[in-house]
């Protein structure tokens, strides 16, 4: 990618997007066009239409979706599925009517099956039923997927997908009631430590193991991806190696500062045993992460504590 050259960042607002608009601006991409969900609903195809057709960008990043926990898949399965077919639908077909040089399509790991081989490979996609608890989003995004592949096959569009294994950083939702595990235990650590409170109470056993990718080296990939991979099949970000939520809840504790009890309420839901990603073909293209997760969890801590303190909550030392 030419360094003044259009690239559009679909979702710059949200986690992943952030982090791509970020890492884009540090490697001197300086034509960067953005829209806030306000300014441009993805889900319109007349607005998307006129968008590209006004800005033409040469390259896009499609990291805009509609997404949630496990409550808010369950209760808004009709939204999940779409809202994220229908952005995903209209910005590729854009892309394809005006142009676009290169687009790259970030899905999720759910699109896997609930019991794929662990680690899971790229090629075990479809090959079982989904985890029903995100169905909705999954199968939105494996759409997205094949929208991609069959844009290629029929018209030579240079498509590509990327898959990210569980993400975490700045940016990141730090609300108990929508938040993934590592910031909702960043939240409930330093809330403890600031209380003085004599334990954190954590959900189930600890024992379920997960992969956790700081944002930053997902954006690194991002970008990476789009400059060195052209090809239908799709590519796990993540990487290859996993912790249990245990292990993590005290590399937590000891990054924010807290010394109490752990203690595991084994009478809530573990969700799959293990979850991590096979990362053989990013390695093999010459790609791995930089940032390790004690350092991404120190990050990612100090950015939380910067928001508290812009918003003026007390006690955030």
């Amino acid at each position: 990618m030419n360094k003044n050259a259009i690239i559009y960042v679909a979702g710059h607002r949200g986690l992943v997007g952030g982090a791509i608009v970020r890492q884009l601006e540090k490697a001197g991409y300086t034509n960067l066009v953005t829209r806030t969900s306000r300014e441009l609903d993805l889900r319109d195809q007349a607005q998307v239409n006129e968008f590209f057709e006004a800005e033409q960008p040469e390259y896009v990043f499609l990291a805009a979706a509609k997404v949630g926990g496990i409550l808010a898949n369950d209760s808004y399965p009709a939204e999940f599925l779409y809202d994220n077919l229908m952005l995903e639908a209209n910005v590729i077909h854009a892309a394809y009517k005006n142009g676009v040089k290169k687009l790259l399509f970030l899905g999720s790991t759910c699109i896997y099956p609930k019991h794929a081989p662990q680690p899971m490979p790229e090629d075990s996609l479809l090959t079982g039923p989904l985890e029903p608890t995100n169905e909705w989003y999954a199968v939105a995004k494996i759409a997205g997927i094949k929208l991609c592949q069959a844009y290629r096959r029929q018209y030579g569009c240079s498509f590509i997908s990327a898959m990210p294994t569980n993400l975490y950083g700045i940016g990141d939702n730090f609300d108990l009631e929508k938040s993934h595990v590592m910031p909702a235990l960043i939240r409930k650590m330093h809330e403890a430590k600031q209380a003085g409170a004599p334990s954190v109470k954590i959900w189930g056993t600890g024992t379920p193991l997960r992969e956790f990718l700081f944002v930053d080296d997902c954006a690194d990939a991002c970008l990476f991806l789009m400059q060195n991979y052209d090809d239908a099949g799709i590519v796990n970000i993540g990487v290859g190696e996993d912790i249990s939520i245990a292990d993590l809840a005290r590399l937590v504790a000891g990054v924010v500062g807290y010394a109490g009890e752990l203690v595991f309420d084994t009478s809530k839901p573990d969700g799959t045993p293990r979850k991590l990603v096979d990362t053989s073909r990013i390695n093999a293209l010459g790609w791995r992460p930089t940032v390790s997760l004690e350092a991404g969890i120190r990050l990612t801590y100090d950015w939380y504590r910067e928001q508290l303190d812009a918003a003026g909550v007390r006690g955030v030392g």
